[in-house]
């Protein structure tokens, strides 16, 4: 099995926020790699991470980042594969992180997801990978239903809650 999802970051201090991708991505059945590289401490490997992926078969990258938040950037310089940031929450509660991942210069797009939101950047690179895979397209499909599903159960459940004043 060949990942076509990689999960990069900053260090392993991230994995607490990121394993809710790899979470995600388990459950999608969409192989993928988790790697901690640094864009101010490894910046070559991290260069040569992002020149190789798409030669590796990698088709989608989650990068996760906190603080100066350099390397979804770093990484989107040096591929043409879509590159999704989480910014990780830190000194400023993330917000430092956000503002470095969502200014990139033309040309370099990331596509940034809210602070600590993991899940939500498996959940948009699976979408990615739905356009052209009907079987991930289909597995995206019935996680989007269960999410459904959930607000349907959790408005049952409200409806027996009892108060004076309840109108519903």
């Amino acid at each position: 099995m060949n990942p076509i999802v990689s999960i990069i970051m900053g260090s392993t201090s991230d994995l607490p926020v990121m394993e809710k991708a790899c979470k995600l991505l388990d459950e999608m059945q969409v192989p993928f790699e988790v790697n901690a590289l640094s864009a101010h401490r490894t910046p070559e490997a991290v260069e040569e991470f992002a020149r190789n992926a798409k030669g590796r078969g990698i088709r989608v990258i989650i990068a996760a980042a906190g603080m100066a938040a350099a390397l979804p950037g770093v990484i989107a310089a040096s591929t043409t594969l879509p590159v999704i940031g989480v910014p990780i929450k830190g000194m400023l509660d993330g917000l430092d992180a956000m503002l470095s991942i969502i200014q990139m210069p033309p040309g370099i797009p990331v596509a940034t997801v809210g602070v600590n939101g993991a899940q939500n950047a498996a959940i948009l690179a699976v979408e990615m990978l739905a356009l052209s895979d009907e079987a991930i397209a289909q597995r995206l499909g019935d996680y989007k239903n269960g999410l459904k599903e959930k607000i349907v159960k959790a408005n049952k459940e409200l409806a027996e809650v009892k108060y004076n004043f309840k109108t519903n």
